[in-house]
């Protein structure tokens, strides 16, 4: 039992020290993303692993509902789709399948969504690169100490943790955060 209580104590400990230092910044990506969505864009978001399995969540919470009953609003997992992802990978390289995405469906006035524990995934540092030549605004969810991915984005969300598990933790309560404020500010408390 005394495991478990550690495990969830590490958890909320290392959410406390989000609170204290990234709270602006996070505020800061709701707004870049409400004001996209307003605007008629879309959110894209990426990953590998846990975090393509958050790049979905967070999306299907946009696109369903997160806490309201309400329209669905704009935003896409580029981890989705087998036979592109395959293709590009087989084709081009793995490390171009969200890049191609980008660039296919991409828009000046999107926002684009990286999600990776080490800052350093090459698949996702490429298509944030590319998304930026496009007038496509960038946010990374990252953790460690930020990787190559938190000089390339315009909001870089850095957990303070080397641990995968409670970073990835911290990423979907941003990404609820994130989706509760888009949710209020659009659609108020229904």
């Amino acid at each position: 039992m005394e495991r478990v209580r550690n495990f969830l104590n590490a958890s909320a400990d290392l959410k406390y020290k989000v609170a204290e230092s990234l709270s602006g910044e996070i505020l800061k990506a709701a707004n870049m993303c409400l004001e996209s969505i307003r605007q008629g864009g879309k959110l894209m978001l990426m990953g590998n692993g846990g975090s393509a399995a958050d790049s979905q969540h967070i999306a299907a919470e946009l696109t369903g509902r997160f806490k309201q009953n309400r329209k669905a609003l704009a935003a896409l997992a580029l981890t989705v789709d087998t036979s592109s992802i395959t293709a590009l990978g087989n084709d081009f390289g793995f490390e171009t399948i969200f890049a191609r995405q980008i660039e296919a469906l991409g828009r000046s006035g999107d926002v684009a969504l990286g999600i990776s524990t080490s800052g350093n995934s090459e698949n996702v540092i490429r298509a944030l690169k590319l998304a930026r030549t496009m007038g496509i605004q960038t946010i990374g969810f990252i953790g460690n100490e930020g990787g190559r991915m938190r000089d390339i984005v315009d909001i870089p969300l850095i957990v303070p943790s080397s641990d995968t598990a409670r970073i990835q933790e911290v990423h979907i309560t941003i990404g609820h955060i994130i989706c509760e404020i888009i949710e209020q500010e659009l659609f108020g408390d229904e």
